[in-house]
């Protein structure tokens, strides 16, 4: 058989995107890491939530895709964005669709985010049964953000400009699902070298707490050889 005699199916390209965020409830004890879903208003899957996302249009850059299918979606900015992988095994759809995935960070606390009858936010362990093979893909999301929270400053993709080691040591709380003792974890991230401390301090119940920025001399996440092209790109959040 040629190339020529071979059956071509058409194969079409979506863009969807993993976002995550914090939300700090006074009934739990620890914040967790929560993202929004999209229910379906079609066929197939016509009622399930999935992951927001669209088709890519042809002149389109990847990433701006990404971004763009966000916002229409849940009209959420991302500080971080970073492309995760490609899903096309070929029974994920009816159709032959190949899913570029992004995931990305929003620091905005997910309670304040607008939310509709089509979008809602949710735990990110404890999902419901998805559309397509979504479930498969945050949890290759969570995984990776795992990981990463680990060897780079990705953490601060969830916090203001101005923050206090508690503040971050929750966020890593929150990403590993367990506690981490403060006096351990103070001494490893002032050692780190990716932060430096301000002259404020946040004042309140407590004992005032310094607060903190990021050296942004420091990549937000390890990029390899890949170029910064993007506003969004972690030389630049």
């Amino acid at each position: 058989m040629t190339r020529t005699d071979v059956p071509r199916d058409d194969i079409r390209v979506a863009v969807s995107t993993v976002i995550f965020s914090l939300r700090r409830e006074p009934d739990r004890e620890r914040a967790s890491v929560v993202l929004p879903l999209v229910r379906r208003t079609r066929d197939p899957h016509e009622g399930q939530w999935a992951l927001p996302g669209g088709w890519m249009d042809a002149a389109e850059q990847l990433e701006a895709a990404a971004s763009r299918t966000l916002g229409e979606t849940t009209g959420l900015d991302p500080s971080y964005l970073e492309q995760l992988y490609a899903f096309g095994d070929i029974s994920r759809s009816p159709s032959r669709v190949v899913s570029i995935v992004y995931w990305a960070l929003v620091r905005e606390d997910a309670s304040l985010a607008a939310t509709s009858e089509n979008v809602a936010w949710f735990d990110a362990t404890a999902l419901p049964a998805l559309a397509f093979d979504h479930n498969q893909i945050v949890d290759y999301a969570l995984w990776r953000l795992r990981n990463k929270v680990g060897y780079s400053r990705i953490a601060h993709g969830m916090l203001p400009e101005l923050f206090t080691l508690a503040d971050l040591r929750e966020v890593y709380e929150a990403i590993l699902g367990r506690d981490l003792d403060p006096a351990n974890f103070r001494r490893q991230v002032e050692g780190s070298g990716t932060l430096i401390p301000t002259e404020r301090f946040r004042t309140g119940s407590h004992r005032p707490a310094r607060l903190y920025r990021y050296n942004h001399d420091v990549e937000l996440a390890e990029r390899g050889p890949l170029p910064s092209t993007s506003s969004l790109s972690p030389a630049t959040v």
